[in-house]
């Protein structure tokens, strides 16, 4: 299997592991949770979905690697215990507890999540002498006399022989008790993935045409050479700081990710044609509408390797923004919330005969205590383990709102709940037109896309990967469902993609960003 199926596979293990009957009592028995075993070559996203379930399910993660791990460090270190059994007194040896079982309840203390997944990579490379522990451990989920806290799903992970001279092969009693799923490296579901977490286009527009080079693994007479899936997501962040920066990205520097000597002369070459189509075809013209007539003649001539390029990097740039487009219209929905308890509260407040002196104070009380609830929920789930970048930057912008509202009621002294109310939904309401024009901007330059690529390629294969792209990427499905876009409905519609597009429509809930009434 691929690694998506992979994930959605281990997602729902999880979800059925920890679901409860009426009792509490989980329904499968902890003696029957057979950890996962995920087994798959190196780079390939094992422990990114990972992170990416423990969000989804807001559960916890505590990830270790088992071959920084001693056999005291996960099973303990040694003590005398002094017992008296029948009038004699005996000593006994006894183990303090593990480094990995302390750590899924230090979690658990720091951020109250009381459910969670440890998550154990390379375990077939244990050390020869924490070797029995661990299995030990896989067959009955105890590390000397410390049993993993109820509430924990083991996940494991490792790599076949063929990768990793360190590893050693598990018996048919241990395999019997896990839950064996053989990942293979998958393109097509990589792509998805690399989508989704923005991926420099140049990259992404590369693998297109270079498919073979996504993931390479092999012998050569200068030794081991090896392109990998996590390769190209750390050469992606290097590449976007570099040209932030203004700086040159060469063959060193790809050298230093893609660990195979042709893919980076290649690819070397690649981006820096990428960038000269970027700065000759004028992307922001063509984007903007005002592109002209002798660069829509260029692309219309172009081979399709040319063409592929430019689609990837226009497509590139429009996801990009509809994502940031989206991100904010979630940030505001996620406000409208917070605004909303604040005011049920302080109507509530005035109904049991009014507040303190001035009546500002309680707006303010109200807006702090909003702040520290995110606050302390954002602290939860980065101890957890299970706070993405996305939600940090959502719950950072409330919090700066909420800060900043409650020292402008404050700086106003002594007014009424009414107008110190009227400070918060004039700001807000002044964001929400903000989401107005910057959403109807990217609309524009959405349909400006559509109109190039109409123009200049027809109705071929452009298209069609135009279409494909907007589709498959969660953000564009919503905005295009939320805010409308008739020339990917016309396009969707012709080359019959509107089934997955109208399932998202269905799902999405009404927005309400007017304002507060």
């Amino acid at each position: 299997m691929n690694i998506k199926q992979a994930k959605d596979y281990i997602e729902n293990t999880v979800r059925l592991y920890l679901k409860k009957d009426e009792f509490g009592e989980y329904r499968i028995p902890v003696v029957r949770q057979r950890p996962v075993f995920l087994l798959g070559a190196p780079g390939i996203g094992k422990t990114a979905i990972m992170e990416q379930i423990a969000q989804e399910l807001n559960i916890a993660l505590v990830s270790y690697s088992m071959t920084h791990h001693t056999r005291q460090s996960a099973l303990g270190l040694p003590f005398i215990s002094h017992r008296e059994y029948q009038g004699m007194k005996i000593d006994v040896s006894e183990y303090t507890m593990s480094e990995i079982i302390a750590s899924m309840y230090e979690v658990m203390e720091n951020s109250g999540i009381r459910e969670g997944i440890l998550f154990l990579d390379e375990i077939n490379c244990v050390s020869e002498t924490l070797a029995p522990s661990m299995l030990q451990f896989l067959q009955y989920k105890v590390f000397g006399r410390n049993s993993v806290p109820e509430g924990w799903v083991i996940v494991t992970a490792g790599n076949p022989p063929e990768y990793n001279k360190s590893v050693r092969e598990f018996d048919v009693v241990t395999m019997d008790r896990l839950k064996v799923l053989e990942v293979e490296a998958d393109y097509k579901a990589w792509k998805e993935y690399a989508r989704q977490k923005g991926l420099h286009a140049a990259i992404l527009n590369f693998l297109e045409l270079k498919k073979e080079y996504f993931y390479k693994i092999e012998t050569t007479v200068n030794g081991r050479s090896y392109v990998t899936a996590r390769g190209w997501e750390d050469l992606s962040e290097i590449l976007c700081l570099y040209e932030e920066e203004g700086m040159k990205a060469d063959e060193n520097l790809v050298g230093q990710y893609i660990r195979n000597e042709r893919v980076v002369r290649e690819f070397t070459a690649y981006y820096d044609l990428y960038n000269k189509y970027k700065k000759e075809y004028q992307t922001e013209e063509i984007l903007d509408g005002t592109v002209g007539a002798q660069t829509l003649e260029r692309a219309r001539i172009a081979a399709f390797d040319e063409r592929l390029s430019l689609l990837g990097m226009l497509t590139d740039k429009v996801i990009s923004e509809i994502r940031d487009d989206m991100e904010y219209s979630d940030y505001l929905v996620e406000l409208l919330k917070n605004l909303k308890a604040v005011k049920k509260a302080l109507e509530t407040a005035g109904e049991k005969g009014g507040t303190d002196s001035g009546r500002q104070v309680p707006v303010a009380k109200m807006l702090d205590y909003q702040m520290q609830g995110r606050m302390k929920q954002m602290e939860s789930a980065r101890m957890a383990g299970s706070l993405s970048e996305r939600e940090r930057r959502r719950g950072r912008r409330l919090v700066r709102f909420l800060e900043e509202g409650k020292k402008k009621v404050l700086l106003e002294g002594a007014i009424g709940e009414k107008e110190a109310f009227g400070f918060l939904k004039e700001a807000f309401d002044k964001q929400a037109a903000e989401l107005k024009e910057r959403t109807k901007r990217t609309g524009e330059r959405l349909s400006h896309l559509f109109g190039f690529v109409e123009n200049a390629f027809a109705e071929g294969n452009e298209m069609l990967i135009l279409v494909t792209e907007l589709t498959v990427n969660n953000d564009s499905a919503r905005f295009i469902g939320q805010f409308g876009c008739p020339a990917y409905q016309r396009h969707n519609q012709e080359l019959m993609l509107s089934e997955r597009q109208n399932r998202l429509q269905e799902e999405i809930a009404a927005l309400d960003l007017e304002g507060i009434s």
